[in-house]
């Protein structure tokens, strides 16, 4: 919970700190502040909604950036404004920007603030499931303390640990689709089989994940093959490939 408040109040700083920005954009004053501030809050944005609103996460960079289109990474590299004939500095915007490339720009900042508040509509949706959030942190920890196992040749200690995670996470998104589990203890290729078998993944995951179920089964029962350190890292990052779809 002290978590959640923190994000929330990252939210807030952000969102009130987007709309300084876009002030600045709006009427073109302290513009070198703005380009240099733009980059700050951008990279605290982009790692927020890369944790609370992933499905925004790739719109959100690309208003920033993308490859032959228009983007804010245009108009915030600093441009030094020079002294018009009356003496005065003119705004790089207005003198090396036409307007309506201006306006773009502000259109663009908006749809970044504008995510940046959806983000926080989430926190305060009766539908935001607080224990996804705590639960992805513990993912990433446990999968972290899998990796140094491994390093360290403690190897099915490594694959256990990975494979819980794994079983973990299918069992939660079971529950998220409503998808009821008969069995008492499922393992991760029945709790797989049901996701497949209700449309929630596709037969390339599935494949995917019996394939990390094989290993995690070398790891926990004895068998003629023993897992290698490779074997566990293949596993390891396969599972935090799943757990970040």
């Amino acid at each position: 919970m002290m978590k959640l408040e923190k994000y929330k109040k990252d939210i807030s700083k952000l969102i009130k700190k987007g709309e300084k920005l876009l002030s600045i954009l709006s009427t073109n004053d302290d513009l070198i502040k703005f380009s240099k501030e733009y980059e700050i809050w951008y990279s605290e944005s982009l790692s927020l909604i890369k944790f609370v609103l992933p499905n925004r996460f790739e719109d959100f960079k690309k208003y920033y950036y993308q490859k032959g289109e228009d983007c804010l990474k245009k108009y915030i590299i600093y441009t030094p404004p020079r002294k018009g004939s009356n003496g005065l500095c003119i705004p790089f915007f207005d003198d090396f920007i036409p307007a309506e490339k201006v306006d773009y720009a502000k259109s663009l900042f908006e749809n970044q603030l504008g995510i940046v508040k959806a983000s926080k509509k989430r926190f305060e949706s009766s539908l935001f499931d607080i224990k996804q959030l705590v639960q992805a942190d513990l993912f990433d920890s446990e999968l972290d303390a899998a990796q140094e196992l491994n390093q360290k040749g403690f190897i099915r200690g490594a694959g256990a640990i990975a494979g819980v995670v794994l079983e973990d996470y299918l069992a939660q998104l079971c529950e998220n689709h409503n998808i009821k589990i008969r069995k008492k203890n499922p393992t991760i290729n029945d709790l797989n089989q049901q996701l497949k078998d209700n449309n929630v993944i596709e037969m390339k995951d599935w494949r995917n994940i019996q394939g990390l179920a094989g290993l995690r089964n070398l790891c926990d029962h004895k068998k003629k093959k023993e897992p290698t350190k490779k074997d566990i890292e293949g596993l390891i990052n396969g599972v935090k490939k799943i757990t970040k779809q």
